[in-house]
């Protein structure tokens, strides 16, 4: 078996795992999708948004390889401890229904929309190249995932019930994305990147305005707090990276 490779311990890195790792588990939930969504155009759908967001994974992770240790984007996506995944807990959360994917997929595109328009202005060319494209794709899954929500919290019953049990569910993961530290401040003085605490207003404003459409209010702010971002994760993390490792694992060096 491969081993896991070993990281430096440098905050700019971190910030930029942070970023590329959001993406990369948030598409590996997504996947999860294919050949089980509702209807035909959905399960397309929500597979080339899987898509996109491993584009945009790949573009930060070759990025953050070659700026923290020379690792190329394959060693960095699966040849990483547990501990060593930045990805707020949010994301590795199992699948769950459809209400609760579409409302993940909002929370998260609204935070990627803030994202990708701060860092199109990055001092690292690269990391501003990535985030042109990036914005334009994640402009349209944040009007795919509002659109749905309005159907699904202003529907039927059913589907009302399930919309506001994913709120319950969901909301309390939030408060982690915009906790700041020694990543975030190193970013933000060298211009690279935003303070994720710069962009709780805004988005906690998008994110109201979205569950007004639908006709639903977030839940009340509760003391729990995830730490996905500082590599504690849920033991649903480990589950996942067994099964999107086990290839690279398995036969070192591969590419396809």
């Amino acid at each position: 078996m491969q081993p896991s490779i070993r990281l430096p311990d440098d905050p700019v890195l971190h910030y930029l795992l942070r970023l590329a790792d959001l993406c990369l588990i948030h598409a590996q939930r997504l996947g999860e999708w294919t050949g089980h969504a509702p209807v035909l155009e959905e399960d397309i759908a929500l597979a080339n948004i899987a898509l996109d967001l491993l584009g945009q994974a790949r573009g930060v992770l070759t990025r953050a390889g070659q700026l923290g240790g020379g690792f190329d984007e394959d060693q960095l996506a699966f040849l990483r401890e547990e501990r060593d995944y930045r990805n707020p807990t949010l994301v590795e959360l199992p699948r769950g229904d459809f209400a609760f994917t579409m409302l993940r997929n909002l929370m998260v595109a609204v935070l990627l929309e803030l994202l990708w328009q701060r860092l199109q202005s990055s001092s690292d060319p690269e990391v501003a190249g990535v985030a042109g494209k990036a914005l334009k794709e994640v402009r349209y899954h944040r009007r795919h995932a509002g659109d749905w929500m309005q159907r699904l919290g202003d529907g039927t019953e059913e589907s009302r019930r399930r919309s506001e049990r994913a709120l319950r569910e969901l909301w309390p993961y939030h408060h982690e994305l915009f906790e700041s530290d020694a990543g975030d401040r190193a970013a933000a003085a060298r211009g690279l990147g935003p303070d994720w605490s710069e962009l709780r207003e805004p988005w906690s404003q998008r994110m109201l305005e979205e569950l007004q459409s639908a006709t639903l209010a977030p839940p009340a702010r509760g003391a729990f707090r995830s730490q996905g971002r500082h590599g504690v994760h849920s033991e649903h993390m480990g589950h996942l990276l067994a099964q999107m490792q086990y290839l690279q694992r398995a036969y070192p060096g591969g590419r396809w």
